[in-house]
């Protein structure tokens, strides 16, 4: 409320731009950073620091996998915002692995629906999810178990974190994912200059306000206003946690990617969801898996990504079909709208941006890093 006092000519003169009082309030709603995260009551067996240190070992150990050749960091790279700079991952002899981008883990302990499709509900579920697929980690669940059950360091490990290692191979194999939910839920991206930005204008300090770049303050106003790009970029993480269709094909070789249609029927066909005997007795996050509804306009959506740290998750989009943040501008200012659903709200149409507005929208996204 502090800036609301500051005279607009003190502003102006100062090197900023005369945000009015209602894009002022826009900005704030992109903070504050870093953003509190709630325990996942799922994960309550599998918290604390025992648990962590277990899941960061886990998360590098190779031996998680069929063949011995593939870690989790194999495709979510720490070096890469814990990516992996790929358009579509590749793990067997240079096969794809999926026909979807490998998504960033930072900040996915705030995510209510994870994967492009939201096919999992919880960062355990998610987790899970590699280690059973036949294209990435390749286990069957008695075989994993087995394996883990005869590496000593491990045995003890699991007993350090989790207590004695149950004897259903079912119960361990979800412990082992619950402990890397316990390790990824650490991983939190950096504030950015953004953020610098956002508090000191808030707070009336035009000093440190004015160091944010003039362009990325015009990016800033295009990105809340006329490019109504914060209605699904929305929040501290820049993301509602929602689903969209923004005009990218998902014609993949074969078919199609349905999107969140698939991924809700993936979903509630779970054994692993929060619903399933593996969550939580009392889970008040189960209530919107309890009440998702499988529609035909979720065909083709997928899950709108968070926007932090966006400079070192390159390529973009559910299929990594665009290479650089320009294309993603390029896609967004040249939007082909008849790729779009006819049905629902339209809230998506082509900006039209002129070069210096593609400029001033790179600058603003380009400060989402450190």
């Amino acid at each position: 409320m502090l800036a609301l006092l500051v005279p607009l000519s003190a502003l102006a003169a100062a090197g900023l731009i005369d945000f009015t009082d209602e894009e002022r309030a826009r900005i704030a709603g992109h903070g504050p950073w870093p953003a509190l995260t709630e325990p996942d009551p799922a994960q309550a067996a599998a918290q604390g620091p025992q648990a962590v240190e277990f899941g960061r070992r886990l998360f590098v150990d190779r031996r998680l996998s069929a063949d011995g050749r593939a870690s989790c960091a194999s495709c979510h790279v720490p070096a890469l915002a814990f990516q992996d700079g790929r358009a579509v991952p590749r793990l067997r002899d240079g096969v794809a692995a999926s026909v979807r981008n490998t998504p960033g883990l930072l900040d996915s302990a705030q995510r209510r629906w994870l994967g492009w499709g939201g096919e999992h509900d919880s960062l355990w579920a998610a987790s899970l999810a590699p280690l059973l697929a036949a294209a990435e980690m390749g286990n069957r669940i008695d075989e994993l178990a087995a394996r883990v059950r005869g590496k000593p360091d491990l045995v003890l490990g699991h007993e350090r974190a989790l207590g004695p290692m149950p004897g259903d191979d079912v119960a361990l194999v979800v412990n082992l994912a619950k402990a890397l939910a316990a390790y990824q839920s650490t991983l939190a991206s950096p504030r950015t200059p953004f953020d610098d930005f956002r508090e000191a204008l808030l707070r009336g300090d035009t000093q440190t306000a004015a160091r944010y770049p003039m362009a990325a303050q015009r990016g800033l106003r295009l990105f809340i206003g006329e490019g109504r790009c914060s209605i699904c970029h929305a929040g501290p993480s820049f993301s509602n946690g929602e689903f969209a269709d923004i005009g990218i094909p998902f014609f993949v070789p074969g078919g199609v990617d349905a999107g969140r249609h698939a991924g809700l029927k993936a979903l509630l066909a779970s054994p692993y969801n929060r619903l399933g005997p593996h969550g939580a007795v009392s889970d008040p996050r189960a209530v919107a898996t309890r009440h998702v509804v499988i529609e035909h306009r979720y065909f083709g959506e997928f899950r709108v990504p968070a926007l932090r740290g966006l400079v070192q998750t390159a390529p973009y989009m559910h299929d990594g079909s665009l290479a650089t943040l320009d294309e993603v501008v390029h896609h967004y200012s040249e939007l082909n709208e008849e790729r779009l659903h006819t049905d629902g709200e339209r809230i998506l149409r082509p900006l039209k941006l002129s070069a210096a507005e593609r400029n001033d929208l790179l600058a603003f996204l380009r400060s989402l890093s450190p």
